[in-house]
């Protein structure tokens, strides 16, 4: 079982989860959404591929237009 944080709230995940699966299963999503894991943005097509480790840090971003 992994233990991250999803926007400093902790989340329980199975090993070997990518991220798109948690993702998918948290509530809080917007439907516009950037993600960056440890501090690095992870681009969207990398989601499924991309392997989370014990204690990572995801920060969902929202983009904000204006001037």
């Amino acid at each position: 079982m992994l233990s991250l944080q999803i926007n400093n709230q902790p989340v329980q995940a199975p090993a070997q989860s990518p991220l798109a699966e948690v993702l998918a299963q948290w509530p809080a999503l917007p439907s516009q959404y950037a993600v960056a894991v440890n501090g690095q943005f992870v681009p969207r097509h990398q989601y499924s591929n991309f392997h989370l480790h014990d204690g990572d840090q995801i920060d969902v971003v929202v983009p904000v237009s204006g001037g």
